[in-house]
């Protein structure tokens, strides 16, 4: 569990990494889960906290089948990373945008499984990456 705080993020580095080591997760494996927790993790805290909260953020992390299951978890307001209309107005959006936004295609494009729920107050994400 995590903070929702920018200074949070190394921490959960360190968690996906020391995960990765104890695991035998390969390498390429381990960055690409990498990538997508960081998004996951920046999205909750720049958009769901509006730029942090003592909110907690949940990672699980299990190693099963030759790939990697991730389970994350936040309370910030709902949001569907991976539903259809999502994905529309962030493609809709890819010409006039600044920034931001494109790490969530990129998440689910290294991705084989994703799953979304609002239970509990909580957002709920589950994901499994190939290795």
């Amino acid at each position: 569990m995590f903070p929702s705080r920018l200074e949070s993020l190394r921490g959960a580095r360190e968690f996906l990494e020391g995960f990765c080591e104890g695991a035998g997760v390969p390498r390429q494996s381990c960055l690409k889960l990498n990538l997508v927790v960081e998004e996951l993790f920046l999205n909750t805290v720049k958009h769901g906290h509006r730029g942090g909260s003592d909110a907690p953020v949940w990672i699980r992390l299990a190693a099963e089948d030759g790939a990697v299951r991730l389970t994350y978890e936040d309370r910030a307001p709902p949001f569907n990373p991976f539903a259809a209309a999502t994905r529309e107005m962030l493609e809709a959006l890819a010409d006039t945008r600044r920034e931001g936004g494109l790490g969530v295609l990129l998440a689910h494009g290294l991705t084989r499984e994703s799953e979304y729920a609002y239970l509990f107050g909580r957002n709920r994400i589950r994901l499994a990456l190939d290795p």
